[in-house]
Formats: structure tokens, sequence, C-alpha cells
């Protein structure tokens, strides 16, 4: 299993952000976002896989950075909290400091629509 940094930058970032990080999320065993657009993903699958997965959700001015990486790296004025990927069947102490997610069903084939803003009290 490798450590992936994957890191991205939307020209348009309401357009799909969440979706991209719903997306990351499933790409391995385990996950870390100690930045707002760059994360730490565990997978087996190799770099090009995981660009694939994500290059339908970016558009022409998006960019994205895959990059395996060593296990050391220093962090300012952050943290690096590892959560797993939810899988069928698995029990996560109710004390420990896990978080499950669900895992994202396949990656509809039909475009997405953007996301709309949220709306303001006035």
């Amino acid at each position: 299993m490798r450590t992936y940094l994957i890191s991205y930058d939307l020209a348009k970032p309401n357009r799909n952000q969440h979706v991209i990080a719903q997306l990351i999320m499933g790409l391995g065993d385990k996950w870390a976002r100690p930045l707002v657009n760059t994360w730490y993903v565990m997978s087996d699958r190799e770099e090009v896989e995981l660009e694939s997965d994500l290059r339908e959700l970016l558009g022409e001015d998006d960019g994205l950075l895959i990059q395996a990486t060593k296990r050391d790296a220093v962090l300012t004025n952050t943290s690096l909290r590892w959560f797993r990927q939810r899988r069928p069947g698995l029990d996560l102490a109710p004390d420990g400091n896990i978080i499950a997610f669900p895992s994202l069903p396949a990656v509809a084939s039909e475009p997405l629509e953007p996301e709309l803003p949220f709306a303001r009290a006035g």
C-alpha cells in the first residue's frame, strides 16, 4: 500500500468541491486532510488510476497533483489525522478516534450539475 499526496486547485471552487472530496475519500483504504485542498490517501492503486477517477470532475482550468510520498512530513499549524474508509462488517471501537465514512457508489457517466450556493438570511 502506498501513500499519495493529492492536491487540487479549482477555478470555480463551488462547482465540484464536495463531490471531489467524497471521491478522494473513497480512493483508498485510509485518508487524511491536513489542508483544505490537500489530502493523503493510502491506496494499492497507481497514480494514473487515481487521476483517471478524478479527471472527469475537473474543468479545463482546474489543477490536480497526485504524488507518491514517503511517510515523513513536516506540518506547520496543521495536524495529520487518519480516517478509515468504511467497509462492510468493520467494527470500530466506540472510544476510538477513527471516524468512518460510507463508500461512494461508482461515478455516474451523466454530467454533474453545478453546486448551488447556500441561501443567505436577510
